[in-house]
């Protein structure tokens, strides 16, 4: 039974940890001068865990490839927000 791949689970991957670093990203993005210091470095974070994670289960690694990608587009989502709050706050 242990070789059995049936009863394996498979590996959840990176989407868990890239969806939760991309929401909050996104929250503190919001936030003037946070935003550069918190916001940015978790969306950067949330965007290589969740292309990674993403790859991963394109490839069939892992399970969770919608969480990844969607964890990945909110770090993204939040990097354009904290330059656009940067632009409006400096400029």
């Amino acid at each position: 039974m242990e070789g059995d791949p049936a009863t394996k689970p498979r590996p959840r991957g990176l989407g868990g940890p890239a969806l939760f670093t991309g929401v909050l990203a996104l929250v503190f993005a919001f936030v003037p001068f946070v935003g550069e210091f918190v916001a940015a470095p978790a969306a950067v974070v949330a965007m290589a865990l969740g292309f990674i994670g993403w790859d991963r289960a394109e490839k069939g690694l892992a399970d969770d490839g919608a969480r990844a990608l969607t964890g990945g587009v909110l770090g993204l989502v939040a990097a354009l927000v904290v330059f656009f709050v940067f632009l409006a706050t400096m400029g």
